[in-house]
């Protein structure tokens, strides 16, 4: 594998082009791995990394249906951030945000994180006295650069929203955290896959899993569409597809639900947002920023009926589209140019598991609801260090299935400073 630098750049711009290598290899399935990961998203690929990078562990394949990066890792919104507040999933994401900026340089690619800020706007007093409780747990407990802003800093920062006094949910000020951002998903991606296979990782792509093969209290094999492969260790990294294999290995019902989350990109527009804008109040929930090469990506809420169907819908088309228009009205004639969906595993309480199982080789990293992207880091830093030790590191003891069995539930919903407000 070529290492990018500066005069690799240089080099093969003079040269045509003609330099590169590939970037991770099609290697042909093994009959057994020590480790099998089945899911090529971000948070297997990040999984295998780490599991390589962190403990030395080499006989590893990921094993996704696909191609990379062409699930849930390509279908969000790319927004990262640590501003959570809860025991447990506070120390999680400030990890995880830690991990992301310095993550291009571990990987040797260019993820694109850019720290432009996450601002959630605030409508009335008493969002402003919740939000002031939660960033103060943050600042208090590690995170510094948690802020409120009042309205003239606001507006200073962010001159394009709807300030009107007149506005159904008039603007009385916002939380904001600056270092928090955006990546490019796919980049990603790329980056943990070569990273993973120059640590001799096997990235097996077009290799569903299509059966379990089960001995006495562990996962013996998995059938795939290329054939049989025997594991010593089985993780499921599968976002929105977990509850299927859930059931194939027998295991019953899981406490998720899958659902759809659309998003969204506008045709390509001069600079015109720097940040990270949340709205989410009386009902609406949305959130919005401005790509690299210029698109405004967009999105809101679940499609809260359950499906795997992948697809869009009018009438999040028409709830996003409003309340877009409630605070960038200046966005009114910008035209829509893709509109997607993801396919998102709800949790019962909003919060993930990286646990062990039943069964006795067998771990779960499962129901990400709005949090997966930004969670990438951590989430592949804390599943491998679970499966290479076979014992939960203790900042993830509390993200197990029998959370709900102890009246344990880590209820922030994925999102922000005020849940109530953000979703």
């Amino acid at each position: 594998m070529t290492r990018f630098s500066a005069w690799s750049v240089i080099k093969n711009g003079l040269t045509g082009q003609k330099g590169w290598d590939r970037q991770w290899r099609d290697p042909e399935p093994k009959p057994h791995y020590d480790i099998v990961i089945v899911g090529g998203g971000l948070h297997g690929l990040a999984t295998a990394y780490y599991l390589a990078a962190n403990h030395g562990l080499k006989d590893i394949a990921i094993l996704e249906k696909g191609w990379l990066g062409g699930g849930n890792a390509g279908r969000n919104t790319t927004i990262v951030r640590s501003n959570y507040a809860r025991p447990g999933n506070r120390e999680f994401y400030e990890h995880s945000l830690t991990l992301w900026e310095n993550l291009s340089h571990e990987l040797n690619y260019n993820v694109m994180f850019s720290q432009r800020s996450h601002i959630s706007l605030l409508h009335s007093p008493g969002a402003v006295d919740a939000a002031a409780r939660n960033y103060n747990i943050m600042r208090r407990t590690g995170t510094p650069d948690a802020e409120i802003w009042d309205l003239e800093t606001l507006k200073r920062a962010v001159p394009h929203l709807n300030y009107s006094k007149t506005a159904r949910f008039p603007i009385v000020g916002a939380a904001v955290q600056k270092r928090a951002g955006t990546a490019r998903h796919d980049a990603v991606a790329w980056g943990y896959a070569r990273a993973a296979d120059a640590r001799g990782v096997d990235i097996l792509q077009q290799c569903e899993v299509q059966g379990i093969v089960r001995e006495g209290g562990s996962v013996s094999a998995l059938q795939t569409s290329r054939g049989t492969i025997r594991a010593g260790k089985v993780a499921f990294a599968v976002a929105g597809s977990t509850s299927r294999l859930w059931t194939m290995a027998g295991l019953g019902k899981l406490p998720i639900e899958s659902h759809l989350l659309q998003a969204f990109v506008s045709e390509p527009l001069k600079p015109l947002l720097d940040q990270v804008v949340v709205f989410g109040i009386g009902g609406a929930h949305f959130y919005i920023s401005q790509s690299d090469k210029g698109g405004m990506v967009f999105g809101g809420d679940l499609d809260w009926y359950k499906s795997y169907s992948q697809r869009g819908n009018l009438p999040i088309v028409q709830d996003c589209a409003e309340a877009a228009m409630s605070i960038l009205p200046c966005l009114g004639r910008v035209k829509l140019l893709r509109h997607w969906s993801g396919l998102v595993d709800m949790s019962m309480d909003g919060t993930h598991f990286i646990c062990k199982t039943p069964l006795d080789n067998l771990y779960l990293n499962a129901g990400w609801n709005y949090g997966g992207f930004k969670a990438t880091p951590a989430s592949g830093w804390y599943f491998a260090d679970l499966i290479a030790n076979d014992r939960p590191h203790e900042r993830i003891r509390s993200f197990d299935l029998k959370r709900f069995e102890r009246g344990l539930q880590i209820d922030e919903r994925g999102a922000g400073p005020d849940p109530k407000l953000h979703g």
